[in-house]
Order: structure tokens, then C-alpha cells, then sequence
């Protein structure tokens, strides 16, 4: 059926009435009748939040009358709703501030997208070709309550796994509690991006194993090592609106930024000084700044406290990171090291941060910790125009679950017999995409006799599962978040559902919660609800006003914001270690044969890849190369010029993981030594407008890990390029392509 016969068929009124769709009787839609009164024309705004990444942005939502395709009782039809039709950034939450990025707007098709799972499925085909047969929900719940009871009956509880992404919310401690009192292992969590390195660097600096928060608005200079904090790192909603205040929100002063890394990003493209340094050397930057800071006596060696006691050598001056020293190693001058020193020095409050590309090395807790100390040096921990640290809320009461093994461990046990996992349970996590090849997840999770998936669309995890338990959207049911950073005062958001569920789908935590209760033995959980769980939070939280409920105040705004009574406060981290010497980065793949550095990055569409079903993301063009629905290779053009590529050519890019071939995308803005691709694209199974669209550079990265994290270093694997063919029109370029006059040579012969 095309749009206008639906739109002529959702205006007929009427109650239950069958209608034939384009003559066909085959396709028959409902009309069913409306779940509430709705009263047409009218919007109302109700706020919600983001969940596309971890920012745990406030938005606000636009509701008003619309028809809608929907599931029932496996029927489709059409419903007269309340609708969601637009997003915005709720204008008082504290991360988001009235702001919201692109992805958040695009959001909004989480709901409405066509290949949405709309009710429970049972695999009826091989696993992982993506076949499945609709059920009832008591018959999908009555399955994974057959699975877990054997668990318990055998004794082997330990046998159940929980795959879900990392962070700190209710929905992660619901799990957590689950598992514990069950008797299984904590979630296994994997982040290819993750932030475990630098949060276990700032455990050892400043005593705070979480990210920091930014107080740009009054800094006056920051220099950061890789962060692409204006586009996909931290809180970038937050942090954009800090920034714009630095630059131009205080009258007669324009904050300098400095940003160093070797490809570079969206916030590099704003910097007033982009630095290119050799990849793995960003740490020994960091000291030679602080050295050239120390040398010329603007800052004491005793300022950095705690931090440059992680760093040795740092009481003795730091001799080794001379600027000519570190230029040797760094590639940066001596000259643009004791420039930019002597700036970070006199332009107080100055602040660094470090993140991304620098971090995933396998040198890289050495990395944070650098910048950590020159941090301190400079003054800015817990001070005006510095970071701070979001003051964290604890979550549950109950003991914790023990620590799960990372995945790459899970899955080595399982192939090799020492990890018997027969039940694995996934939710939002998709590890089978974002893991290296040479972990062999997808073999691993095809030994586990059952699989069940929460998830809302097939992706290359969810497609291995025996059962899908669809959840609802973010739109139709209970959000939360518990920022970990973007505010100096502690933040918890909330809010209720705006819509009703389009589809027959249900909320995970509330069948989590009903599957603990009708467990042969129970798992005595304390709640009945997913938000009676959130609400008792809530509840011990101070109100905004006095008379005022917090829980009320918060569910109306989206967010609460204040001082922590002390029992809800996480305590700060005494981790300590002894200093050790300055680890030179590994990289897999002899220079010699590989002789570029490999750059996978975050896409400013769609992060690792996580939202590369959404074709509103698809749609728009990157920041950087204005490309769209594509993958590409990015290649600096003196190095083009050099191999005889030019743009939209077909390269070959090989590892000694794999190769692939993708089109270049030639620019100035990377190192000669680099080729950069971005994350996201490739996908074998996720909807329609994501499945076979592109390469998936993860499959080139070597399984180098930062040692102390077990965090992948991803920026660790050397290639080797060629060119195989001429353009193949698979790199899309918004408006034909970066020429002022992109159509200049048509008609000509």
C-alpha cells in the first residue's frame, strides 16, 4: 500500500470496521477503536528522555492526535492515538538545557519505525537468519520461566548470562539485583567506545572513578587530547552549550581552544589550533607541557597533588619531557610545546581533557593519567573554569551481583569448555557488531543452547536469540537516567510514558520484575514496578520546594537536580598504585607492511553503529565529509596524490584481520600516516535501511587491549591501503560532493 491509499484509509471514521486496502482483501487494516478521548488538533507538550546514548539528555515531547498503524492481537490495524510528533530539548532539564543533538531528534522513529518487532517471536529457522514465528506473551514468558527454573533446579544458576551496554541507571541495577539474587553472575557489559580507562585513570588521580563535567563557561582556554566532546564524546549536548559560553558568551573575553588528536573531528574543526601528534604520544605531550610549565616556574610540581603522583618522575621536574625531547617523539614542535604551555599556564582557568582516539591505546591509562596531572597543575580540579565530578546517586539497596567476565572472556571460556553459559539474556547490546573479529563472539554465542532478546529490531545479536520479548519504546514507557556527567550538582531524570504502546510489546523491567516473581522459586525483588522501583529513589531526595515532592516535581520537569542526602551519595574511590614507567604504545602489524595507522571512529550519526536503522541518521550528512548512506576511507591528499588515489576511488584496506575495500574521501585533515574510517555501516542484519549498507571497519581491528581495563585499543592496528578501482558511485555526497560547482562538468564532452 502506498502513503496516499493509507492516508484516504485512516480518514474513514467508524468503530471496528474492516477495510479492504488497495482492492487487495489480503491486506486487510482495522480501524479499532480509540483508547482514550482524544481531542483533535490540541498538542500538548509532556517531557521524556533520550536514550540514545549516555547524557541522559531532558526532552520535551509534542503530542497531539494522529492515526497510527498498529499490532493487536496479531491483526494489524489503525488506531486514533495520542502521538508523539516531535522532539525538542526540555528547556529546564540540566544536561540538555533547551538543547538537543541530531541524534536525538531522530529519536522519534525508534517508535514509528516499520521493521520494529511489534510482539513476541519464536525462532522457527536456523539460527541467525533472522526467522521467526509470532506468539502469545504467556507463551514467550512461559519459556524463559522454563529455562531459568532448570537453572535453579539443576543448581547452576551461575549458568545464566545478561548481556546489556554499560552505565548507571535503574534499569542497569534492576538487572544487577536480578542476577545477584538469582544467583548468577553481574552483566556483561561492552562498550566498543567505552570510558573505562579514563575512569579508572580518575579513580587514581582525583579519587572519582566516573567521566568528568566541564565547567567551560568559565574557562578561559582548554586544549583537549582526542575528546570530540562537540560531537560524540561525553555529553556533548552539554558540553556544546558550555562551549558556546566560553567562546561568546561573556563579554570582552573569547575563551582559546586547542585540540590535539590525529584525524580530526567535528569539535576539532572548531578549535582556533588543530595539532596532529603521533598516535600513542598524546601522554608524553601532556608532560612536556607540564614539563615547559614546571621549567619556567609558573606553576609549582606540588600543585598537581594526588595526579602527579601517578606520573614518574613528576616530583624531579619531569627531565625527560624537555620540549625538544617530546618533539622527537610527538612530532609537535618544541616551539608550539612551550607556546601553548606558557597559554595553558597564563590564561587561568585553563582545563584539559582527554578521550577518545588517545585513550584506545594500549598505553592509553598512561595517556590519561598525563593529562590528569597537568590538570591539576594548571589548578583546575573541583575549581571555577575546570572539571568537576557529578556527584553520583546510589541506586539500589542489595548486595551486587559478582563481577561478570569481560566478553572477550565469556566467549574464549565457552569455545574453550571452561564457561558453560546455557542461558544468555541480551538487552540493548549488540556484541556480535562491535566486537573484534578475533574474539569470535558470534561462534560463541551459537554454542549457548538458549538465547533470549529484549531488543525492538534484528540486529546481528538479537537475530542468534530462540526468543524476542519486545520492549516498548522510550516513547511508551517509564525512561530514567542518572547522568554521570554534564551538571556540577547531581541530576536524576524521569518521566512517565507520553503515548500508549503502538504495538503488543512490554516494558523489559516490568517482565524482568514479573518473571522474578513466577520463578519455581521467586526472586524476592522489592518492587511490583519498574517505576515504583524509580520512585523510591525519588522519594528520598530533597523536593525543589519546600512542601514540594521531589518524585512529583520530578516526573513534571523530567529531572531533579540538588544536593544529595548523605546515604544516597556514592562515596569517592581510594584506589591507589604505584607510578610505573612510561609504557611505549603496541601497535598489531609490522610498520613495514602496514605502514598506516588505523583510525576507526564514532560516526556523528551513528555512534558504534547502534543507530544505523534510523534513515533520518542515514540521511544526514556528516559534519566532516558531508557523506551520506555510505562508507568511506578517509586519506590525507598529500598521501593520495602519492598512491594515485583520488576521491571516490575504491581502496583496499588490510590488516592482518581482514580486509575491505571503500571508497576515499580525500582531505587535508588528517596526519600523511593515517587513514580514518567511520564506525557505524556494515551491518548484516539491523531493518531495512541499515542491512547490507557499507563496510564495518571493527572487522580490521586487532584484538589489543589496554592491560589494566582489558579495554579494547582500537587505535592499535596498523593497514596497509591500495587502490583497486575507479569511483563505483557508492560514496553519496550531500549535494553532489564538496566542489563549490558539483555539476560544473555536466554537458561537457
Amino acid at each position: 500500500m502506498d502513503r496516499r491509499s493509507f492516508i484516504k484509509l485512516t480518514a474513514i471514521t467508524g468503530t471496528s470496521a474492516t477495510l479492504a486496502s488497495c482492492g487487495n482483501p489480503e491486506n486487510a487494516l482495522i480501524r479499532f477503536v480509540p483508547d482514550d478521548e482524544i481531542v483533535p488538533g490540541i498538542a500538548v507538550w509532556k517531557p521524556s528522555v533520550c536514550p540514545l546514548c549516555s547524557a541522559g539528555c531532558g526532552l520535551t515531547v509534542r503530542v497531539m492526535d494522529a492515526d497510527a498503524e498498529v499490532v493487536r492481537n496479531g491483526q494489524a490495524g489503525v488506531v486514533r492515538i495520542a502521538a508523539a510528533k516531535k522532539l525538542e530539548g526540555g528547556p529546564l532539564h540540566p544536561i540538555s538545557q533547551g538543547g538537543l543533538c541530531a541524534r536525538g531528534q531522530a529519536a522519534i522513529q525508534v517508535t514509528y519505525h516499520p521493521d520494529r518487532i511489534t510482539q513476541p517471536l519464536k525462532r522457527s529457522g536456523t539460527r541467525g537468519d533472522g526467522q521467526y514465528e509470532a506468539i502469545t506473551w504467556d507463551a514467550a514468558i512461559a519459556e524463559l520461566l522454563s529455562r531459568l527454573d532448570a537453572l535453579a533446579a539443576a543448581g547452576n544458576q551461575k549458568a545464566l548470562a545478561f548481556a546489556t551496554r554499560a552505565g548507571s541507571s535503574h534499569r542497569h541495577a534492576l538487572v544487577d539485583q536480578f542476577l545477584a539474587r538469582f544467583g548468577a553472575p553481574g552483566p556483561v557489559s561492552f562498550e566498543l567506545f567505552g570510558d573505562q580507562v579514563l575512569r579508572r585513570a580518575n579513580a587514581l588521580s582525583f579519587g572519582r572513578e566516573q567521566l568528568p563535567t566541564f565547567d567551560l563557561p568559565n574557562a578561559r582556554m582548554a586544549i583537549s587530547f582526542g575528546a570530540d566532546f562537540l560531537g560524540t564524546w561525553n555529553s556533548p549536548v552539554a558540553q556544546a552549550a558550555g562551549y558556546g559560553q566560553m567562546r561568546k558568551g561573556r563579554p570582552g573575553i573569547r575563551g582559546a581552544f586547542v585540540q590535539v588528536e590525529a584525524r580530526m573531528s567535528q569539535t576539532g574543526a572548531n578549535a582556533d589550533e588543530w595539532v596532529p601528534a603521533t598516535p600513542g604520544t598524546e601522554g608524553v605531550l601532556a608532560l612536556g607541557l607540564a614539563h615547559a610549565i614546571l621549567a619556567a616556574n609558573l606553576r609549582p610540581a606540588a600543585a598537581a597533588g594526588r595526579a602527579g603522583t601517578q606520573i614518574d618522575g613528576w616530583a624531579a621536574g619531569l627531565a625527560d619531557y624537555a620540549p625538544a625531547a617530546v618533539e622527537k617523539v610527538t612530532g609537535v614542535a618544541a616551539s608550539r610545546i612551550e607556546r601553548i604551555a606558557r597559554d595553558l599556564a597564563e590564561r587561568s582557568p585553563a582545563v584539559a581533557m582527554v578521550g577518545g582516539a588517545p585513550l584506545a591505546h594500549t598505553n592509553g591509562l598512561f595517556t590519561a593519567l598525563a593529562v590528569n596531572a597537568l590538570n591539576a597543575l594548571l589548578g583546575s580540579v573541583e575549581q571555577p573554569g575546570g572539571l568537576f565530578f557529578t556527584p553520583r546517586i546510589t541506586l539500589a539497596d542489595g548486595a551486587a551481583a559478582p563481577a561478570a567476565p569481560s566478553i572477550e572472556q565469556l566467549a574464549s571460556g565457552i569455545l574453550g569448555g571452561s564457561n558453560a553459559v546455557q542461558v544468555l539474556l541480551v538487552d540493548g547490546s549488540n556484541p556480535v557488531f562491535t566486537t573484534p573479529t578475533a574474539w569470535k563472539v558470534s561462534e560463541a554465542l551459537a554454542k549457548i543452547p538458549f538465547i533470549a532478546s529484549f531488543g525492538s529490531f534484528l540486529d546481528e545479536t538479537s537475530g542468534m536469540a530462540d526468543l524476542i520479548l519486545p520492549d516498548h519504546s522510550f516513547l511508551e514507557s517509564w525512561i530514567e537516567a542518572v547522568p554521570e556527567s554534564g551538571s556540577i550538582a547531581a541530576v536524576a531524570s524521569v518521566a512517565p510514558p507520553v503515548m500508549r504502546p503502538l504495538h503488543q510489546t512490554r516494558a523489559m523491567p516490568d517482565v524482568l520484575l514479573d518473571v522474578s516473581r513466577r520463578l519455581a522459586t521467586p526472586v524476592a525483588l522489592p518492587w511490583e514496578t519498574f517505576d515504583q522501583m524509580v520512585g523510591a529513589t525519588f522519594m528520598k531526595l530533597a523536593p525543589a520546594a519546600a512542601g514540594g515532592d521531589a518524585w512529583g516535581d520530578a516526573q513534571a520537569q523530567g529531572a531533579w537536580s540538588g544536593a544529595l542526602p548523605a546515604g544516597l551519595a556514592s562515596p569517592p574511590s581510594v584506589t591507589e598504585e604505584t607510578p610505573q614507567p612510561v609504557p611505549e604504545p603496541r601497535f598489531d602489524g609490522d610498520a613495514a607492511q602496514y605502514p598506516f595507522h588505523f583510525l576507526p571512529y564514532p560516526s556523528s550519526a551513528f555512534l558504534d553503529g547502534s543507530l544505523a536503522h534510523l534513515p533520518w541518521l542515514q540521511e544526514m550528512p556528516d559534519p566532516i565529509t558531508s557523506a551520506m548512506w555510505s562508507s568511506w576511507v578517509e586519506i590525507n591528499n598529500t598521501t593520495a596524490e602519492r598512491l594515485g588515489i583520488a576521491q571516490g576511488d575504491i581502496i583496499e584496506i588490510t590488516s592482518t584481520q581482514g580486509t575491505l575495500r571503500a571508497p576515499a574521501y580525500v582531505s587535508p585533515g588528517l596526519a600523511p600516516d593515517i587513514v580514518a574510517m567511520p564506525v557505524g555501516q556494515g551491518h548484516r542484519m539491523f531493518t531495512r535501511y541499515a542491512t547490507g549498507r557499507g563496510q564495518n571497519p571493527v572487522s580490521l581491528i586487532a584484538p589489543l587491549t589496554e592491560a589494566s581495563t582489558g579495554a579494547v585499543a582500537w587505535a592499535a592496528t596498523r593497514v596497509k591501503i591500495a587502490r583497486v578501482g575507479g569511483p563505483d558511485g557508492s560514496l553519496i555526497m550531500f549535494a553532489g560532493g564538496d566542489r563549490e560547482h558539483p555539476y560544473e562538468d555536466l554537458g561537457r564532452g
